[in-house]
């Protein structure tokens, strides 16, 4: 056993984890958090997608030891006191989730773009999306959800 101390949004967290113990279990077990959701296990599907210091990673592709002592980020941080964050209302309001399954990595791999909204292409958009598997929206909805929160004029929302 070895002991993982981690900041998950913006709340310390340490466990006594396997050292096999992946961050996604170590977030849903642990951090008692289960809005990070474990689809594939293999890093496909993108469901398990969290901020890591900043940087969207697949937290089960990752090991819990690995993460220590980095600040991890959750979808459960995106929602403020002053409601849905852009990215979850735009996703709300553009029909761009279903089952909801995926919605969680998908919310997370965007909001790495999120601190330079101002500058983010609908092609970056797409590169984004493009490591996320959603079985019910078939993307159109997400990406016009995407485009709207990132400000893309309507032209450019092919």
């Amino acid at each position: 056993m070895r002991e993982v101390r981690l900041s998950v949004n913006g709340r310390p967290v340490t466990a006594r984890v396997e050292p096999r113990t992946t961050l996604a279990d170590f977030i849903r077990e642990r951090a008692l958090l289960t809005g990070t959701h474990l689809g594939c296990e293999h890093g496909v599907c993108g469901a398990c997608t969290v901020l890591l210091d900043g940087v969207a990673v697949r937290s089960c592709l990752l090991l819990a030891v690995q993460a220590e002592g980095a600040e991890v980020t959750t979808v459960e941080a995106l929602a403020g006191d002053a409601g849905l964050h852009p990215l979850q209302d735009a996703l709300h309001r553009h029909h761009g989730l279903q089952c909801g399954f995926c919605t969680s990595g998908i919310l997370m791999s965007l909001a790495e773009l999120w601190p330079r909204r101002d500058q983010v292409s609908r092609d970056e958009i797409i590169d984004c999306l493009g490591g996320h598997l959603c079985r019910c929206t078939g993307y159109v909805g997400i990406v016009r959800a995407a485009e709207d929160a990132f400000g893309l004029p309507a032209g450019d929302r092919g």
